[in-house]
């Protein structure tokens, strides 16, 4: 591919909130290296651009910021669908040149990054089309979990499952790559993945600015036995983590859960606090922006929890597995290539079996250390942001050649 030639066209319609899900923070770190390679202009509306900004990616990136106004006041759905309205205009509009090293990314499948995309690969057909698909929808039948849980959250798994639906045909034939975040989504592409046209990509972290931090704050006083990090939603096990700290209590009164994110179940998870009476045991923070404030959270935790039960990765938990915590999760399949190491992992849906791993990293601090000395190795050694962009770039470049 001729780098002089290249030029990078990012559709984010669908990054929004506060917060920062996996497939944001996907395109952000990719937007902040690849714009250094070749002019690259990023697609958004007015909260994608303050999430932008937030995160730094401002900097050789030129943006088109498409206003929502009356709409973003009209509540979600309707700013939801103006949003797609907006994006099938941008493909219908946009004029790109008509050759491979015009490279178009989805940040998304949803319909506001996914169905522009596609409308510019049928108007210029040589355009290289790469397309987010990080997480392919559960069955509605079953909802958020693979086997038994108490609230499975069918509704919110069929609105996914539906979203999914018509884009996934469309991105299995017209698209010219498809980015995804584990072996198993492999199988969902069967004819690209024959073309060696899937690329996986596994999470990362920023490691030269956690690197940086740990120099600077080597002694730490441990505040919290554990800490999680990740979006309130059924997916993530949040209203299940409040149980299984219950659970840890009955034989570690004092111990601390500091808990970062935000989402839909925030409110489910303080009455669930409320009720089983934990205020003095666990800590909500809310959403924490990258920087020294999150950064410190985890250097005084023991441990890092992720109780996910529908998960692609799990880019969250690698990021305190930086600072050395060894990880208690469930033995979800997607674990396998993402955590061989830094982990110890319950039986799915087993709560009693995941409270038992945390309490026995709480009381055995030579087991902690030891699990949390792999886990630092393993995310240092190769979870590079840096990295993983020039992976992702040289496998579309080198298939051009």
């Amino acid at each position: 591919m001729d780098k002089s030639a290249t030029q990078f066209i990012f559709l984010a319609f669908a990054a929004s909130g506060k917060g920062i899900s996996g497939s944001d923070r996907i395109f952000i770190e990719l937007a902040k290296r690849w714009s250094k390679i070749a002019p690259l202009t990023l697609f958004v509306w007015e909260e994608g651009y303050e999430m932008c900004k937030r995160q730094k990616l401002v900097s050789s990136i030129k943006y088109q910021v498409v206003s929502m106004e009356p709409w973003k006041r009209m509540g979600f759905i309707i700013n939801y669908f103006a949003r797609i309205i907006e994006g099938i205009r941008s493909g219908f509009s946009l004029k790109l040149d008509n050759k491979p090293s015009t490279i178009i990314y989805s940040a998304s499948e949803f319909w506001m990054d996914s169905l522009p995309a596609f409308i510019l690969k049928r108007r210029f057909k040589d355009i290289t089309w790469v397309a987010a698909w990080f997480q392919t929808a559960p069955n509605p039948l079953v909802g958020f979990s693979a086997g038994k849980r108490e609230n499975t959250y069918k509704l919110s798994a069929f609105f996914y499952w539906l979203v999914q639906l018509p884009i996934k045909p469309i991105i299995a034939r017209f698209a010219d790559y498809v980015l995804i975040n584990n072996e198993l989504e492999k199988k969902q592409f069967p004819r690209l993945t024959r073309q060696k046209k899937v690329i996986v990509l596994i999470g990362a972290v920023n490691i030269n600015d956690i690197e940086i931090f740990m120099k600077k704050n080597r002694q730490l006083k441990k505040m919290y036995d554990a800490v999680f990090q990740g979006r309130f939603h059924p997916q993530k096990g949040v209203v299940e983590l409040i149980e299984i700290w219950k659970k840890v209590v009955s034989k570690e009164s004092t111990a601390k859960l500091v808990m970062i994110g935000d989402g839909p179940l925030m409110e489910d998870a303080r009455r669930k606090i409320k009720e089983l009476r934990l205020e003095k045991n666990i800590e909500l923070l809310g959403y924490v922006f990258d920087g020294d404030k999150k950064y410190k959270t985890f250097a005084q935790s023991k441990i890092v929890v992720h109780p996910a039960f529908y998960d692609s990765g799990g880019m969250a938990a690698a990021e305190a597995m930086a600072f050395g915590l060894p990880c208690v999760g469930f033995d979800l399949k997607a674990y396998e290539s993402y955590y061989p190491k830094g982990i110890m992992k319950a039986k799915y849906g087993h709560l009693d079996e995941f409270a038992e791993i945390i309490n026995t990293f709480l009381q055995n601090t030579k087991l902690r250390e030891k699990i949390g000395k792999e886990a630092q190795q393993m995310i240092l050694t190769n979870y590079s942001w840096d990295k993983r962009a020039e992976e992702v770039y040289r496998q579309i470049e080198r298939s051009k050649r």
